[in-house]
């Protein structure tokens, strides 16, 4: 019987369909046993012999791939792909697929929660209840803020129609999407940054975007928001705007290294969320159900 490996943490958890259509299909099922996400060694073992792989975050190298003889396909259960290394796949013959669809409204959501939680200081006034303190924290109304998107894609449009009852002036930046997308404005990326009230990143792949540089081009007493991808912002130069109070908060749900142990985690102005921005019922389902049917169809074409 040939396998198939699933190494995201909660895979079937709330729906068992996505594992019963492989095993109908007649493949034998492997899961992730250990409740996070998976070491390269711990991939090997796991996805050993196996013809199909339905991955998670864990990286996926070259070295992990050389060793994967049977392999024919990968199944990312989410939209970014940038933890697999594509190029050495595709020198080896195996497809990889994506899920870009099902978690677009999770994540969109999160981004306008964490907006919200960060403007009228939710985080820090329930930390103060549950210390026995009785402070009500001066916040700020979303409400007609100018809300500069960075990365325009599926998640950044449907942050931008969210937003849209709010009366948010939303103007984005990216170099890969024309101007008046959905009847908003682009503009530079430093353009953005300085006019901004809030921050929000949609970016589909990691790699340092927002530095020092960037931080400081921002507007004082602005806001950030990164639930894309880790790495995307420099986590010190953050850290450090956030206490010289050049802004005056944050919230982040992504991480250059998870899980994360950084100087942010001090600071009571960020919220810190463990990477959860698909971690929405119907969202995994979706997804689930997505990315097993992208590995079953591929595998009937290579059989």
């Amino acid at each position: 019987m040939k396998k198939i490996a699933i190494t995201t943490t909660t895979f079937a958890e709330y729906d068992k369909k996505p594992v019963e259509s492989c095993r109908e299909r007649g493949y034998e099922v492997v899961v992730n046993p250990y409740g996070r996400k998976i070491k390269p060694e711990e991939l090997l073992e796991l996805a050993k012999d196996a013809v199909g792989l339905v991955a998670g975050t864990e990286t996926i190298a070259e070295e992990s791939l050389l060793k994967l003889k049977s392999l024919k396909v990968i199944s990312r259960c989410g939209a970014g792909i940038d933890n697999v290394d594509v190029k050495a796949a595709g020198k080896l013959g195996i497809k990889v697929f994506n899920t870009p669809d099902a978690p677009t409204l999770a994540v969109a959501e999160l981004t306008v929660g964490l907006i919200l939680n960060l403007l009228r200081k939710v985080r820090r006034m329930d930390a103060a209840v549950r210390e026995g303190k009785w402070e009500k924290l001066m916040g700020n109304l979303v409400s007609g803020k100018k809300v500069g998107l960075i990365g325009f894609g599926r998640i950044g449009r449907k942050v931008a129609g969210l937003l849209g009852p709010f009366g948010c002036e939303i103007t984005y930046a990216d170099p890969f999407i024309d101007d008046g997308v959905g009847g908003f404005k682009r503009l530079s990326l430093q353009e953005v940054l300085s006019r901004s009230d809030i921050v929000s990143i949609h970016v589909p792949a990691g790699g340092m975007l927002i530095g020092e540089n960037e931080i400081g081009m921002m507007k004082k007493g602005s806001w950030l928001v990164n639930a894309s991808r880790g790495g995307v912002v420099d986590e010190g130069a953050l850290c450090k705007a956030l206490k010289s109070g050049h802004l005056s908060g944050a919230a982040l749900d992504v991480f250059a290294k998870e899980p994360y142990e950084g100087a942010l985690k001090g600071l009571d102005n960020v919220i810190l969320t463990p990477h959860i921005g698909s971690y929405a019922v119907e969202s995994r389902i979706g997804m689930e159900m997505e990315a097993v049917k992208n590995l079953l169809n591929n595998l009937d074409e290579v059989r």
